[in-house]
């Protein structure tokens, strides 16, 4: 890895980081901020939920209408939509985006010009997303926990709360590993964003559309969000190995095939 790519590399994404970050950090404090007036209205809100179409209530992640009255469960089921899908949105826009961003902006001779290997490139442009993801993923995480801490009204498992933004982080950088191996299929010099953002749209949309409907419940094990369990509320609510397994190994072995096909493409100068 090559320091002064790195850092460059950090300054040159540290604003976008800083718009993330704070994005998703007030969507979280304005969301857990109405928690106390959902509690105080627990017999309106049962009778407006009863009217709502179960498939609706799937579709958000909400298997118990009584879950929602749990701090956590609450959380999970309105908070984590902004780290599951915003957060892996952030995570493959970044890495799809920042080895290709040289040759659609036609700066690759300048960089290929410094005395840095192709490996140095790519170990240096992965730490910045791997560093960048897992910021965006502690500073809301933090934010979350804060929330939970001023607006519950009984204790609630740090443990769960823990291990469900470990899922989280983990599911952002599967995406970030699987935008890095995008990247180097993609033989003419042009920005992925809109098929980066497509791509995580769909894997969600598969993953609820499984929730929803039973006879293709199935598909759903096609998308990694499957594999995100959000049942915070559960006595016993694990971190499951299968799942640990699945993320850790995809991530290691499309990063590992990124950096095999970067080494052999050929770049637009």
């Amino acid at each position: 890895m090559n320091r002064n790519l790195f850092i460059r590399e950090l300054r040159s994404n540290a604003f976008s980081l800083m718009m993330w970050m704070a994005v998703i950090t007030i969507l979280i404090t304005v969301t857990m901020s109405v928690y106390g007036t959902f509690l105080e209205n627990n017999s309106k809100v049962l009778g407006m939920m009863s009217i709502i179409p179960k498939g609706a209530l799937l579709f958000k992640g909400i298997s118990n209408i009584n879950d929602l009255f749990s701090v956590l469960g609450f959380y999970s089921a309105n908070n984590v939509i902004y780290m599951l899908v915003l957060g892996s949105i952030y995570a493959i826009v970044l890495s799809s985006n920042i080895l290709l961003k040289e040759e659609y902006n036609r700066s690759a001779e300048y960089l290929l010009s410094w005395p840095l290997t192709r490996r140095e490139v790519f170990l240096s442009k992965l730490a910045v997303v791997f560093l960048n993801i897992f910021i965006l993923n502690m500073i809301t995480a933090a934010a979350g926990f804060i929330c939970l801490e001023i607006n519950k009204r009984e204790p609630f498992s740090i443990n769960a709360f823990m291990i469900l933004s470990l899922y989280t982080l983990l599911l952002n950088l599967f995406f970030g590993a699987l935008g890095l191996f995008i990247s180097t299929l993609v033989k003419r010099p042009k920005p992925i964003t809109a098929f980066s953002i497509g791509l995580v749209l769909i894997l969600y949309f598969i993953f609820a559309l499984s929730k929803i409907t039973e006879s293709i419940a199935k598909i759903g094990y096609i998308s990694p969000f499957k594999y995100v369990n959000l049942d915070t509320v559960n006595p016993a609510y694990k971190l499951e190995f299968f799942n640990l397994l699945y993320f850790a190994g995809l991530s290691v072995l499309l990063t590992g095939l990124s950096y095999l096909f970067y080494k052999r493409k050929d770049i637009y100068l």
